[in-house]
């Protein structure tokens, strides 16, 4: 799926919920040829703000061997190392510091950008500048690990889009054990991470963009089963992508990243079947548990970048569509597009087949 690069990049500031912060670094299809271009030159815009602002600092504790005690004494130490002897003692000292965690995390992804193959050479160089100037940042090797031990707060949270950032670079720049150079795995064509994102998308997005509905993702059980409490348990808790309330309509989306919208590659052309059902299931559950006097609503939503699909049924009184997401076009179209969805079904449904419904 051919997606724009500068379509990627909104998608992944909705994703992240950090559309200000990739607003503020200027992205373009034209100075962005491929995927390592753009996270290089997001990495060296964001850099380059925080250097203006000021690299974030913390408290570290080290340990140290003194004759001038400052700090936490430490006795037990002091005693069981003999320091006494040297006339030292030990102490535990803190110190603020630019070397913590966040900052080892970015100056590790500028090194290993920059040796990613086919890298815009400009950008190269500006990758490998901002990691000279970071030189009192301790080198480290990244692990998975450590973006989970990141701590960020208040006063620290604009550190969170460069995290992500550096995150989706660790997981999709591959190294060559023979070379030791660099190349990036285009995630556009992994299906697992596109899912996720595409649906971390949608839901902020509409977070974001309109104020008519309360947005979330809903976790609710089996309504009217009869079971025992043993049995029960073997159900599978039921979770939608995007929910969407207001004081008089429930809407559930289901976003879908698959390639292939229709089912049926030999025959007739059906909708997903699986899909179908997994959303008139949620439905029929949300509207016992919810009693509300109007038909829970609900959307199949699929990205595409080549043919258009919107369609529209009523079934056991639930209004529901079927629709795509065209994201190989301007990112004005994907916003009116999106918010356009909204549009009570019962309003789209010819007015002949509402009343034979």
């Amino acid at each position: 799926m051919k997606i724009p690069i500068q379509n990627i990049y909104f998608l992944l500031a909705y994703a992240w919920n950090s559309l200000q912060e990739a607003r503020s670094i200027a992205v373009s299809q034209e100075a962005c040829r491929t995927l390592p271009d753009l996270f290089a030159r997001v990495l060296v815009g964001g850099v380059n703000q925080l250097l203006r602002r000021g690299l974030d600092r913390d408290y570290l504790t080290e340990e140290v061997n003194t004759t001038c005690p400052r700090g936490k004494f430490d006795l037990a130490a002091t005693l069981k190392y003999g320091l006494l002897l040297k006339n030292q003692v030990r102490c535990s000292v803190d110190t603020l510091t630019h070397d913590v965690l966040h900052n080892q995390i970015i100056r590790a992804t500028l090194r290993n950008l920059s040796r990613c193959e086919g890298l815009d050479r400009s950008l190269r160089n500006q990758l490998l500048q901002l990691h000279h100037t970071l030189h009192e940042i301790s080198e480290i090797e990244l692990r998975l690990t450590l973006f989970s031990q990141v701590r960020l707060h208040r006063n620290n949270g604009h550190y969170q889009f460069l995290m992500h950032i550096c995150r989706l670079v660790f997981d999709n720049l591959l190294i060559d054990e023979k070379t030791g150079r660099y190349h990036f795995q285009d995630f556009l064509r992994d299906d697992r991470q596109m899912a996720v994102l595409f649906e971390q998308f949608i839901r902020n997005f509409y977070r974001q963009e309109q104020s008519s509905f309360r947005v979330g993702s809903k976790s609710f059980p089996w309504q009217e089963v009869e079971a025992s409490d043993g049995d029960i348990r073997f159900l599978p808790l039921m979770k939608t992508d995007v929910s969407l309330t207001s004081f008089d309509r429930e809407v559930t989306i289901e976003a879908k990243y698959y390639s292939e919208l229709f089912q049926g590659r030999f025959g007739p052309e059906k909708v997903r079947s699986a899909h179908l059902y997994q959303l008139f299931t949620y439905l029929r559950n949300l509207q016992v548990g919810t009693n509300r006097p109007a038909a829970v609503e609900g959307i199949l939503l699929y990205p595409t970048v080549d043919r258009p699909v919107d369609l529209t049924y009523r079934i056991h009184g639930h209004p529901l569509r079927v629709a795509t997401l065209n994201l190989n076009t301007d990112w004005q179209q994907i916003h009116l597009r999106l918010l356009s969805l909204l549009n009570s079904v019962s309003n789209i449904l010819p007015e002949t087949f509402s009343e034979n419904s």
